[in-house]
């Protein structure tokens, strides 16, 4: 059972198959654009032969070969027009793609009845290189078309003829397997070394990007998203708030460092929670953050953190936000601990903002602010 599993997705698998199924598409999808521009100039080649009856091929042919140069063109716009549409539906177009060319082959194959056919072996040849679905489902459809091939030869063209057509299907049948089995096993391998480097890729973002304890952003990435987001025009409602937990060195010395750790990630976990940051991929959140307007948020490292508030329509709305970050905060339980208390300096930015340096120290005096005026409270500046 392995082993035929193993052949019917090209040595591969089943897993490792469908984690490159996004790659698979692409890569059908850009050689069906090919092979429509390949078609559109081989019937417009065939149409001129027509018109002037040479190489065999009969005037009378012209319009045959004029319907097939519209299908591909047809096709052609389609895949540009709809390109972000076809994801889903690649390998019916793929599908499609293969009837256009072998009905347009088995045709101009038989159309000249007394020459062994020459285009079908070809189509058939570039049909197994340029398209990966699964071995097993290939080989059928290549079969199929093989033998609709030579049943039209048997019946249209002289024995002799057909009989070559025999041969040569034959031949170029088991070449065209061969190949297909050997390049989409090579094209596999392709793809499973290039997920394997994205996943590297995406590791090591993460790991650039956010902080290990809390999952926030740590201080470099934070800042580099802040100062993006204010060079570009900024007309939306923004703000940024500090956060210092308070008390915190007593919580290290009397639970112990370990108790200390938990609480920075439970505050952590409440900040994310309060904003409803979605780290679904979370290797291109900081991207998505400042390209749909969402807030984010990052630990500038021990008990501080830093929040910046987007989607929000004014300072009403935004002091709630946090209101219910802090109270969460407090009624955190946890053994001993009775509630995180903590400390809130937050500014608005306006359209003339640009530098988050200036930013962050207003937001620094309002929290020097909320500390002063005996903690656990929020000041906007």
């Amino acid at each position: 059972m392995k082993i035929t599993r193993s052949f019917i997705y090209y040595g591969y698998d089943k897993t490792t198959y469908e984690n490159c199924n996004d790659l698979i598409r692409t890569t059908n999808l850009n050689h069906t654009e090919i092979l429509n521009i390949w078609l559109v100039i081989d019937a417009i080649m065939f149409i001129i032969f027509s018109r002037l009856n040479i190489f065999g091929v009969d005037e009378r042919q012209t319009m045959f070969y004029g319907i097939y140069m519209l299908i591909a063109l047809a096709g052609e716009i389609l895949l540009h027009v709809f390109r972000l549409h076809t994801q889903r539906f690649a390998l019916v177009i793929v599908y499609i793609e293969t009837i256009v060319l072998m009905s347009f082959s088995i045709l101009a194959s038989n159309a000249r009845t007394f020459m062994a056919a020459v285009m079908f072996p070809v189509i058939l040849v570039v049909i197994a290189l340029s398209f990966i679905d699964t071995m097993l489902r290939m080989s059928f459809v290549l079969l199929i078309y093989s033998t609709v091939f030579l049943w039209q030869s048997y019946i249209n063209k002289p024995n002799s003829i057909s009989n070559l057509d025999i041969y040569n299907t034959i031949t170029y049948l088991i070449l065209a397997l061969i190949l297909h089995y050997t390049f989409q096993r090579a094209r596999m391998r392709q793809f499973e070394t290039y997920q394997k480097n994205v996943q590297i890729t995406r590791e090591l973002e993460v790991k650039s990007s956010f902080d290990a304890l809390t999952s926030l952003l740590n201080r470099g990435r934070f800042f580099s998203m802040a100062g993006e987001i204010l060079k570009n025009e900024h007309s939306d409602y923004i703000a940024v708030c500090l956060l210092d937990l308070d008390s915190f060195k007593q919580i290290n010395d009397k639970l112990g460092h370990q108790m200390g750790d938990k609480v920075i990630q439970i505050a952590g976990k409440t900040i994310l929670d309060s904003l409803n940051i979605d780290y679904t991929e979370k290797w291109s959140f900081p991207e998505r953050a400042v390209r749909e307007k969402l807030s984010f948020a990052g630990r500038l490292g021990g008990d501080e953190f830093i929040v910046l508030v987007r989607g929000r329509s004014d300072e009403e709305t935004i002091r709630g936000i946090l209101r219910q970050m802090l109270d969460d905060l407090n009624a955190v339980e946890l053994g001993e601990l009775h509630g995180i208390h903590a400390s809130f300096g937050a500014t608005t930015i306006t359209k003339e903002d640009f530098d988050i340096d200036v930013i962050y120290t207003r937001a620094d005096d309002a929290l020097y602010e909320s500390k002063r005026a005996g903690k656990n409270q929020i000041t906007f500046n």
